[in-house]
């Protein structure tokens, strides 16, 4: 049987830019990234996961991808170069592929154009369609000089969770010798007043799984990996997507897409529910998602597997997050520790009751843990979950 790894890993969220700094924030819980209001719902409302890092600037010879959401792509690129120089001269460039997935993307170049174009001096803008979010891959393959097949995935919240399979299917196919998979999102006004106007902001920080939860926060993010045949630390074990079309913004209730997506990833891992050491939830604090979520797991994985919902420390990064929560998963099978969960609240009792990661995070737990698995859930009912494994 084929076994395909991840050989290379870079991410870029409210935590930081540097993995040893995200890791080390995001071992001990750390929160103080979520920074309070934005400049579409004002100072005080809601908390939101905003990269602070210095972005590039595009190259000149691809300035018509110029968009915050290519720049932070690029940002996150970047540290793959070095790895793909040897991938390259092995495979040659057409061999290599990219599958990014995204959600709203570069959309907030579009709400720029329409703004500047009522404006007295909007004919000096000049808006282009390679800012949105179609271009995302075929952005990153530009500018890391790669000729493979170029696919942006976009299911909303699971796209780059999403992404791992279709990249996996170029490398089965042998169309691909390497891919570079991953996903890039950031903050735009349909977004934030879009999830506004549904009433699923939380007013504060979001808090999971809490009686008292309230909604979501937000965030921006990218994460991207080199995922090939050759051994490297860490193997893409399972990968499964359900689609269980109850709602256009609402989760079965029952949770029975989700629990199709984790069990047909046990299956495509061939792997046993207790052999999954760490589960990172999906969990977005709404009333609906987590409800649905817990049963869902306990259903699968029973009482007993870790499970912890990393979005209070960098706010639900939408198309990102898949690919976002699967470094996260990385970091912990490489080094040895998990995300705590940080819920602000007591355990809804109207919930079965899922194992939450403490503050120390199960020390003893993480040392022998082999497999991770992460949930994805999205609108209309598009769901996926991974597994990876060491």
């Amino acid at each position: 049987m084929a076994e395909y790894f991840l050989n290379q890993m870079r991410l870029v969220c409210a935590l930081g830019c540097d993995e040893d700094a995200v890791a080390e924030r995001l071992f001990c819980g750390d929160v103080s990234a979520m920074q309070r209001g934005s400049r579409w719902l004002g100072p005080e409302f809601s908390r939101f996961g905003v990269v602070e890092t210095p972005l590039p600037q595009v190259p000149a010879a691809l300035a018509e991808y110029d968009c915050r959401n290519n720049r932070l792509a690029q940002l996150v690129a970047s540290g793959l170069e070095d790895a793909l120089a040897a991938q390259i001269a092995r495979y040659g460039r057409h061999r290599i592929g990219v599958v990014m997935g995204t959600s709203t993307s570069g959309i907030a170049s579009g709400e720029q154009h329409l703004e500047q174009g009522a404006s007295a001096d909007g004919k000096n803008y000049r808006y282009r369609y390679q800012q949105q979010m179609a271009s995302l891959a075929e952005y990153v393959a530009r500018y890391l000089g790669l000729e493979g097949p170029r696919i942006t995935v976009s299911t909303a919240c699971s796209s780059s969770a999403n992404a791992f399979a279709s990249a996996r299917r170029l490398l089965k196919s042998g169309v691909c010798d390497s891919v570079v998979v991953g996903g890039v999102d950031t903050l735009c006004g349909m977004t934030v007043t879009g999830f506004n106007g549904l009433g699923a902001l939380s007013a504060g920080l979001t808090r999971p799984f809490s009686g008292e939860r309230d909604g979501i926060n937000l965030g921006e993010a990218g994460a991207m990996f080199i995922m090939s045949r050759e051994p490297g630390p860490v193997r893409l074990c399972g990968v499964a997507a359900s689609s269980d079309a109850h709602h256009m913004s609402a989760p079965d209730p029952e949770g029975r897409g989700a629990e199709a997506a984790m069990r047909g990833a046990l299956a495509d891992a061939g792997l046993s529910a207790s052999e999954i050491g760490y589960l990172n939830l999906h969990g977005t604090g709404t009333p609906q998602n987590d409800a649905m979520e817990a049963r869902a797991v306990i259903r699968v994985l029973g009482a007993h597997t870790l499970c912890s919902s990393t979005k209070p420390m960098t706010g639900h990064t939408l198309g990102a997050a898949g690919a976002l929560e699967a470094a996260f998963c990385w970091l912990a099978l490489t080094r040895g520790q998990l995300p705590p969960h940080r819920s602000g609240g007591a355990y809804d009792d109207q919930l079965p009751v899922v194992r939450l990661v403490g503050a120390g995070g199960a020390a003893n737990a993480a040392a022998t843990l082999r497999y991770a698995m992460s949930n994805s859930f999205a609108f209309g009912g598009s769901n996926c979950a991974l597994i990876l494994g060491i």
